[in-house]
């Protein structure tokens, strides 16, 4: 059987469906964040405004200077500064150093450890269907969801865990949803009756084109198609759900199939300049099949999601919506780099609720592509390049290249923590 070429427009679809009335518009012109100076000797110990990605890369090297007084971080898209938690200690002079490195400072009860450890206490003792957890350093604490289903003895086992936490350790919020996974019958994508999007176009290690979409699309069909009822386009060559992430590699049939990196936006595109891991606070877009583009932010990294099919680890939880069909759709900044895919949550563009994705760097690494036809791979900041200017052992902020990944919309901020949770 003969497979056609799919045009280009239709290769670049990220979402595979036309943007939500005006949405496009929130994304050109970029914002241009101002970066305020401070003496390059360091001298200066106010918080510096900070692109997102700056802050990003700023927050990695802190963590590493910081050690065990480092409780995370996340990006004030509002202020673009860097917020870093430490917990008080008998070592000054490093609070000292992340502060005239950019970064404001503040003090927090929990550490990384104690966060990280209740997570694990969560994953043994209340995996139950309907719930996720993560790490939230704006509240230094865990942020459990509950969806609708989890009620009487579930809701009982929930809350007697989170107690045992202790006091100032975790809170629980109910969602009047219920999680599940974005997949569905209808437009975009299509396999084994089943509609989801596609997120990235990519080339696959064998340097074959390919894109990337959510793992349990992945599973549910080996074969997809551009068009509903249409000849298959494109074959599964990886697929991971339920486990340590929910992603998929579909290799186009066609080795000759134009797969630009861009997302398709309906009456324009947006070039992909590379991936880069999300942040506490940062500002994403969402692309989907189902609702077009949606905005909103990401509420925390490393989620647990318990789905009725099985556990999810490793994903960003965000309160952007998304909706049935909007499955392995893409997450992405304004300024064009690749963030994630959509695995599900609960609610939907009306009432709203909390989606969680599969972040596209950790995708990338696993199934050995990278973005596009060009060199941007996993955790590829795009043309910015390094701008935090910091050496090991000794942390600088400079000022971002022009260019460069992230903007004053996008947040950056580094949580941690093994998270547990629902999606839908």
């Amino acid at each position: 059987m003969s497979h056609k070429r799919i045009p280009k427009r239709k290769a670049a679809m990220a979402a595979g469906g036309v943007v939500a009335l005006g949405a496009a518009a929130i994304l050109l012109p970029n914002a241009n964040a101002s970066q305020d100076g401070g003496s390059s000797d360091g001298a200066a110990a106010a918080p510096r405004t900070l692109k997102a990605a700056d802050a990003s890369d700023l927050a990695t090297r802190l963590a590493g200077l910081l050690g065990d007084t480092f409780a995370g971080s996340y990006y004030d898209s509002g202020a673009q500064q860097l917020v870093v938690n430490v917990v008080p200690g008998d070592n000054d002079q490093v609070v000292v150093q992340a502060e005239r490195a950019g970064a404001e400072v503040r003090e927090v009860d929990n550490t990384m450890g104690e966060l990280r450890s209740g997570a694990r206490t969560l994953k043994s003792e209340a995996s139950i269907p309907g719930t996720s957890w993560a790490i939230d350093p704006r509240t230094n604490k865990i942020l459990v969801t509950a969806d609708s289903t989890v009620t009487g003895d579930r809701w009982d086992r929930l809350e007697s865990t989170v107690e045992g936490l202790g006091s100032g350790m975790a809170t629980v919020r109910k969602s009047a949803g219920t999680f599940k996974t974005f997949a569905s019958g209808g437009d975009a994508i299509f396999g084994g009756g089943a509609r989801c999007s596609l997120g990235f176009n990519v080339t696959a290690g064998d340097g074959s084109p390919a894109f990337l979409t959510a793992g349990h699309c992945g599973v549910a069909a080996d074969q997809w198609s551009d068009a509903q009822d249409g000849q298959p386009v494109a074959t599964v060559d990886q697929a991971v759900f339920p486990g340590e992430g929910d992603f998929a590699l579909v290799t186009y049939d066609d080795p000759a199939t134009e797969a630009p990196s861009e997302v398709n936006l309906g009456d324009q595109t947006l070039p992909i300049s590379g991936a880069a891991e999300a942040t506490v606070g940062q500002e994403v877009l969402r692309m989907g099949s189902t609702t077009g583009l949606a905005d909103g932010q990401v509420l925390g990294l490393d989620a647990t999601v318990n789905y009725p099919e099985g556990t999810v680890t490793g994903l960003i939880q965000t309160d952007v919506c998304a909706e049935p069909g909007d499955s392995g759709g893409s997450l992405f900044t304004r300024d064009g780099l690749a963030i994630g895919l959509t695995s599900g949550g609960s609610g939907d563009c009306t009432a709203g609720g909390e989606t969680f994705f599969q972040p596209v760097t950790t995708a990338l690494e696993a199934v050995g592509a990278t973005l596009g036809g060009d060199d941007a791979g996993a955790g590829d900041a795009g043309d910015g390049g390094d701008a935090s200017g910091a050496g090991a052992g000794d942390v600088g902020a400079g000022e971002a290249a022009d260019g460069g990944a992230g903007d004053a919309g996008d947040g950056a901020a580094v949580g941690g923590g093994d998270g547990s949770g629902p999606t839908g």
